[in-house]
């Protein structure tokens, strides 16, 4: 991976560790795990975020319940079929993990990416501005992550006349809320919806950035 696509896609968490590690898969006799970091948010809410870690980094790590962790690493998606039908997932893709004794919980989230979706702008019933976006990312082998944004206010309005292939640049956090789901057979299921909430967008234009930004 070169050095634009590692800074294409950076994520620093520090949370605690919510459940045991469970196996994924495994790639060239490598293993990598499972696990919840839960991440405060000032309101006294919780994001409740998935990770995926390679077993030579969790050696270093005490990976107990209820322990905090700093990560860093990368937001990345992948595709599901459930109920015959595909669903993105999204995970923190560990880089490189410590445990320490701060306090100070961290969710930070930087990407640069090109919007793969017409921008969906709309108000609340309290006329608050909403829009949601969906950002492709590159990383290495000829792949994206495909990530889902959702900015407020300004932001949002700033978001509503970008057009497809358009290069930003975002920073916010990643933010985890619960829904209800109804399947084909009719059965309704609880499901949780991951996204960056942005509170920064940039317009990249020419390797540089145009004088259009926006933070909240």
């Amino acid at each position: 991976m070169n050095y634009e696509q590692m800074n294409n896609n950076k994520v620093l968490l520090r949370g605690r560790i919510m459940n045991e590690p469970v196996f994924s898969h495994e790639v060239m006799g490598e293993g990598f795990y499972d696990f919840k970091l839960t991440v405060p948010r000032l309101s006294g809410q919780e994001d409740v975020i998935d990770i995926t870690v390679s077993e030579r980094l969790m050696k270093g790590s005490d990976m107990s319940i209820g322990k905090i962790l700093t990560i860093n690493g990368q937001y990345r998606s992948y595709n599901k079929i459930e109920d015959e039908k595909s669903r993105l997932l999204l995970t923190c893709f560990v880089r490189d993990m410590f445990n320490d004794d701060f306090d100070d919980f961290v969710n930070i989230v930087e990407l640069k990416g090109h919007i793969c979706k017409k921008p969906v702008y709309r108000l609340t019933p309290f006329k608050r501005e909403i829009c949601d976006i969906l950002i492709a990312v590159n990383r290495a082998y000829n792949k994206s992550d495909y990530i889902p944004c959702i900015a407020w206010g300004r932001n949002a309005k700033f978001l509503r006349d970008l057009e497809v292939g358009d290069k930003i640049s975002v920073a916010g956090r990643i933010q985890s809320r619960e829904y209800h789901k109804q399947l084909s057979s009719g059965e309704t299921v609880n499901r949780v919806a991951y996204e960056i909430s942005l509170n920064k967008v940039e317009l990249i234009e020419n390797g540089g950035f145009l004088d259009r930004s926006y933070n909240v």
